[in-house]
């Protein structure tokens, strides 16, 4: 089976999104893609999270030819494939309607960052991308536009993309923004939060990157 190590590890991450809680029955996928070939493996279309296999997967190039898979790859595929191509740093992308931070997107709103998880993990604010119709390449324009230095974005009236060299960077993007922008949300409801000064931001951005963990 081409690819077979990255299909296992990619039905494990589309398997950990509704685990997290970010997902409801077929919305949202990831994808990785094989540093080495250069092919991309995909989530396929319309096919519930549980019932994923590694078989399943769909591997595609970066033009959008099917090189492996019974299935059809994802709707979005179109704009994963874009982005890769824009952003030869990337071999991950997630994309989800989470709720809190769809709520964000549903206003047009970035989020500011008024927390410390979010200048750790983000080192910034979560910005917004315009509106895009789905099915085509507009939205991965949208998010290479709208993203910058951070590895997350929102898409307005539409819901998350997030990016990272791997596959669990992006998840892990993807998890930590919805916790934050469900604290905001909340935070949001008993008053007025205030923003954390860019200087802390950068030290807290730092030490996240270079000291914590082992």
């Amino acid at each position: 089976m081409l690819l077979q190590t990255i299909r296992e590890e990619l039905t494990y991450l589309n398997q950990a999104l509704p685990e997290n809680g970010i997902v409801t029955w077929t919305s949202g996928n990831i994808s990785v893609r094989d540093p080495e070939s250069g092919y991309v493996a995909i989530k396929p279309s319309g096919v519930k999270f549980p019932d994923l296999t590694p078989e399943s997967m769909v591997i595609i190039d970066l033009d959008g030819n099917k090189i492996d898979g019974n299935l059809s790859p994802s709707s979005d595929t179109a704009s994963h494939l874009y982005i890769y191509r824009s952003r030869p740093d990337v071999n991950g992308i997630v994309h989800t309607h989470s709720v809190y931070a769809t709520a964000f997107a549903a206003l047009g709103e970035p989020i500011p960052v008024y927390l410390t998880a979010q200048a750790d993990e983000f080192g910034g604010p979560i910005p917004c991308g315009g509106l895009a119709l789905i099915g085509g390449e507009q939205i991965g324009k949208i998010v290479v536009e709208s993203i910058g230095d951070s590895s997350a974005v929102l898409l307005k009236n539409h819901g998350v993309f997030t990016i990272g060299p791997t596959g669990e960077a992006a998840l892990k993007s993807a998890v930590m923004l919805e916790d934050i922008a469900r604290t905001t949300w909340l935070a949001k409801q008993i008053g007025t939060p205030e923003e954390i000064p860019q200087e802390m931001i950068k030290k807290l951005y730092h030490r996240y990157k270079t000291e914590y963990g082992q």
